[in-house]
């Protein structure tokens, strides 16, 4: 783990983030498609290693039952995705990997809602991947779908 420091596209917002591992993960979920507009590759900060600067430029969307999304409301960048409910996830921010200054050391340890993911493209090498099944059991969130 290491401390990183990152922006958004225009600057308005930076941030530092502590204890960043070097290990990160991609969804493939529908909203995280839209979001980004392919997929979401993203490291876990814990929140209370994360400083802002610029955070009158934060705006959030509180995006599902479970979690928000915040972004740069400069230049629409997207900053973090946050679980919200109740849970040990509450405790990190996942912050996509673009915004780092320096990403050397990240490495893919796993893809999300696999089952999700467009047939057009395909990320190769050797980590988990989850179905959305596998993922709403994981959090402890009852799958409907």
């Amino acid at each position: 783990m290491t401390k990183r420091t990152g922006k958004c596209m225009c600057g308005a917002v930076e941030f530092t983030a502590q204890d960043v591992p070097e290990g990160f993960g991609i969804c493939h979920c529908e909203m995280c498609r839209r979001w980004t507009g392919s997929a979401l590759m993203a490291v876990s900060v814990p929140v209370k290693g994360v400083t802002w600067k610029g955070e009158a430029h934060v705006r959030t969307l509180q995006s599902s039952d479970w979690a928000e999304r915040a972004w740069c409301q400069r230049c629409g960048t997207g900053l973090y995705y946050h679980v919200t409910a109740d849970g040990p996830m509450t405790e990190n921010y996942e912050i996509p990997i673009g915004l780092f200054d320096d990403t050397e050391g990240l490495v893919l340890k796993r893809e999300i809602y696999i089952d999700h993911k467009p047939s057009c493209f395909d990320i190769a090498g050797d980590h988990q991947r989850m179905t959305r099944s596998e993922v709403m059991k994981m959090f402890g969130i009852e799958d409907d779908a």
